[in-house]
């Protein structure tokens, strides 16, 4: 998928929700247990849900790959699902290694999985990104500034030449791809923050995580990091799909999926881009 056609799609679905598919057979509803892939069953019914609010999903491959074969082959089967919808996919696999490492990892999920994008951890620096970069018409999603709690542990910290770790990664990685296949994730619970990343990155997309069960705020993120073209896919995993806990459980991810849809719509109309 093309940024434009990224765009085009935003504007179409009055939404930049990516619905994050982190699916834990300890949290699904007991009834699910009882199919013969009782993963790939709850994704479905969640994706069949609220597909059409949705403008991205993400699912986190750790949920997966705990399973062994069986939750790869749920995994496998989840993204077939996902691209027969109008949907942006991305694999949350945070991977990076040294070249030809990456290529493989480029190779599994940009190519044989087919995945639209991958986030990609920068930590190692050029050459193991450009791997994920070789693959034409794909997106990497650069880890930047992280929500979670050891954030300041490397990120915050000031380099020689007085920029934060963070935002030399924004820097320097501009240099490896552009705005067209090179996207951001920037935590929403580091909302206030998104004005000073939009002077280092004013046209690139932001992946947003953190908005609903872990206390980020849609309004916020909007504020300071939408951009002329939207410029955000916010993400909501756990406040989503695990909203409901019975049979209906579908219909209550879709509950939560359009409340947020609906709150995007009016954001987006404010700031004339739909």
């Amino acid at each position: 998928m093309t940024r434009q056609d990224l765009i085009s799609l935003i504007k179409r679905k009055k939404s930049f929700l990516c619905i994050g598919l982190d699916t834990d057979l300890e949290k699904i509803p007991s009834h699910l247990l009882e199919e013969d892939d009782p993963i790939f069953a709850f994704n479905k019914e969640i994706i069949d849900a609220t597909h059409d609010l949705a403008a991205a999903y993400k699912p986190n491959i750790a949920f997966y790959e705990a399973y062994g074969t069986k939750g790869w082959e749920s995994l496998e089967k989840t993204i077939a699902y996902l691209r027969k919808k109008e949907v942006f996919n991305i694999a949350d696999a945070k991977r990076g290694d040294i070249g030809n490492t990456s290529g493989r990892y480029a190779k599994a999920f940009l190519e044989n999985l087919n995945f639209d994008g991958i986030t990609v951890a920068p930590y190692m620096g050029q050459d193991s990104v450009g791997p994920f970069l070789d693959i034409e018409g794909k997106w990497i999603v650069l880890l930047a500034l992280t929500s979670n709690k050891g954030t300041d542990d490397f990120q915050m910290i000031k380099t020689g030449s007085g920029k934060l770790v963070y935002e030399r990664v924004l820097e320097i990685s501009q240099k490896w791809g552009s705005a067209d296949n090179t996207m951001y994730v920037v935590g929403a619970t580091k909302a206030e923050m998104l004005s000073s990343i939009r002077k280092i990155v004013p046209d690139h997309f932001l992946l947003v995580p953190g908005v609903g069960a872990q206390g980020g705020s849609l309004e916020e993120v909007a504020k300071y990091g939408l951009n002329q073209d939207c410029g955000l896919l916010v993400n909501s995993s756990r406040g989503i799909i695990y909203a409901g806990e019975g049979t209906d459980f579908a219909d209550v991810a879709r509950a939560e999926a359009l409340k947020l849809q609906q709150q995007m719509e009016e954001i987006l109309t404010k700031a004339g881009i739909c």
